[in-house]
């Protein structure tokens, strides 16, 4: 006896569609941001995506990589942002009257780079993070201390603080 497949309303499906996961991984791909493709008429919530995500490892890993590539997306969308004035209009207000401004928007376009930047930086911290180096990393040598047995250490804190 076969059991029919009964579709509810605002119920996920239970398989992964191939043609939906190529279309997420294309958004994701171009530097946008997943909540914002399910914000979207007629697409799933981020939670149902993110159980096919653990559903299937094919589209897991296109996932990843998509996200890797949406990353570089957003690097260039911050040079690009660097190098492109915005013209914006501000007003000032004074005894003389109103002032309209026209100037570039310098604080409004640091405040879109430095986001971008320490969004990256969170999401994938190798590669667009401050490099932090310490002894006995990977690539470094192992922390080296040496200690000297002839130095006390109440006189060297006093030193320190300047009262010896």
């Amino acid at each position: 006896m076969a059991e029919k497949s009964v579709k509810r309303k605002g119920r996920p499906p239970t398989e992964v569609p191939k043609d939906r996961t190529e279309e997420i991984c294309t958004w994701i791909a171009e530097g946008n941001t997943l909540r914002e493709w399910c914000r979207q008429p007629g697409n799933p919530s981020w939670v149902t995506v993110y159980n096919w995500l653990k559903k299937d490892s094919d589209f897991a890993s296109r996932f990843a990589y998509a996200r890797d590539l949406g990353a570089d997306a957003i690097a260039e969308e911050a040079l690009h942002i660097a190098d492109t004035q915005q013209v914006g209009v501000r007003t000032e207000e004074s005894a003389q009257g109103v002032k309209t401004v026209t100037e570039d928007m310098l604080g409004h376009r640091k405040l879109q780079i430095e986001t971008r930047l320490k969004l990256l930086a969170k999401w994938n911290p190798k590669k667009y993070g401050d490099k932090l180096a310490l002894g006995g990393a990977e690539d470094l040598p192992p922390i080296q201390s040496k200690t000297d047995a002839t130095v006390n250490p109440s006189e060297a804190y006093l030193s320190m603080l300047g009262k010896k």
